[in-house]
C-alpha cells in the first residue's frame, strides 16, 4: 500500500487562501477541528488526488490541518517506508510487513497526530489502521484479530472519526496505477491481481460492518465528480 502524498503542491497553500472567497459553501469546514479523519482505498484509488485536493480546500478555508501519510510521516516513519516499498528487498511475510506498518504508525501517532489534535487541529491522513485490515489482514492473512491487538498498542485511544475509502474495480485501479509516468511500481504494487481484488473486498467489509465510522465514496467516476461526492459525504457528517 502507498501513500504518495505528503505535502502539498508547492505554492497551493497560498493559491488556495487567495482563491479562499470562491468557495462560500464552505463555512462548515470549521466544524473539523480537533477531528481525525482518514483517506484510504487501494492503490490506484485516486485516494492521494482527493487528499490534496481537500487539503488545499481546508487551507482556503483557513483550517488548521496536520496532514500526515502512511507509511512515514516522521524521520523513523519514513526509514521504515523505503524497508516496507523497496522492490528490490525481497520476500517478506504478511506479519512483519504487519508489524513494520504499526511501528511506522505509532511514531506518527505520538510525534505528529496525538499532539496536533490536543491543539484542536483537523488531522488528514493519508492511510491507517484501515489499509493494514485490508492489504495484510484481508490479502495478506493476518487474523483481524491480531492486528487489532496491535494497533491498540501502537495507536492507543486515538482513532479516527471517519474514514473514508475511495472505491473502484481492479481493473481500473490496475490501469491507472500501470499508467504512472515515471514512477516504478513498489513491492506493493507489484503483487498479482487477486491479491488486489481481496484487498478492495477488506476495505468493502470493514464499511458494511462499520458505516457509522467508514464511508464510500464511488471512485470510478473523474476527479471533480469523486471531489463533489466527498465534499457532500464530508458535509452530511459534519456540518
Amino acid at each position: 500500500m502507498t501513500s504518495r502524498t505528503a505535502e502539498p503542491r508547492p505554492g497551493a497553500a497560498k493559491a488556495a487562501i487567495d482563491h479562499a472567497a470562491a468557495e462560500p459553501d464552505d463555512a462548515w469546514l470549521p466544524q473539523l477541528r480537533g477531528r481525525f479523519i482518514v483517506f484510504d482505498g487501494p492503490d490506484g484509488s485516486g485516494k492521494s488526488t482527493q487528499l490534496t485536493r481537500f487539503h488545499e480546500r481546508c487551507l482556503a478555508a483557513r483550517l488548521p490541518v496536520c496532514l500526515v501519510r502512511e507509511p512515514g510521516g516522521t524521520a523513523i516513519g519514513e526509514r521504515i517506508r523505503d524497508i516496507l516499498l523497496d522492490a528490490s528487498a525481497g520476500a517478506m511475510s504478511p506479519r512483519c510487513e504487519m508489524l513494520l506498518y504499526m511501528a511506522s504508525r505509532a511514531q506518527l501517532v505520538a510525534e505528529r497526530i496525538r499532539p496536533a489534535l490536543a491543539r484542536g487541529e483537523f488531522v488528514l491522513a493519508d492511510r491507517f489502521v484501515s489499509s493494514t485490515l485490508a492489504y495484510q489482514g484481508a490479502a495478506g492473512g493476518v487474523p483481524e484479530g491480531v492486528i487489532r491487538a496491535v494497533a491498540e498498542a501502537a495507536c492507543e485511544d486515538v482513532r479516527p472519526d471517519l474514514t473514508v475509502i475511495f472505491d473502484v474495480d481492479e481493473p481500473t485501479a490496475a490501469s491507472r496505477v500501470g499508467a504512472r509516468e515515471g514512477a516504478e511500481r513498489d513491492r506493493i504494487e507489484s503483487r498479482d491481481r487477486a491479491y488486489r481484488t481481496r484487498v478492495r473486498d477488506g476495505y468493502l467489509d470493514q464499511a458494511r460492518r462499520e458505516p457509522d465510522r467508514v464511508a464510500i465514496i464511488d471512485a470510478a467516476p473523474g476527479e471533480d465528480d469523486v471531489a463533489r461526492a466527498l465534499l457532500a459525504e464530508l458535509r452530511r457528517r459534519f456540518a
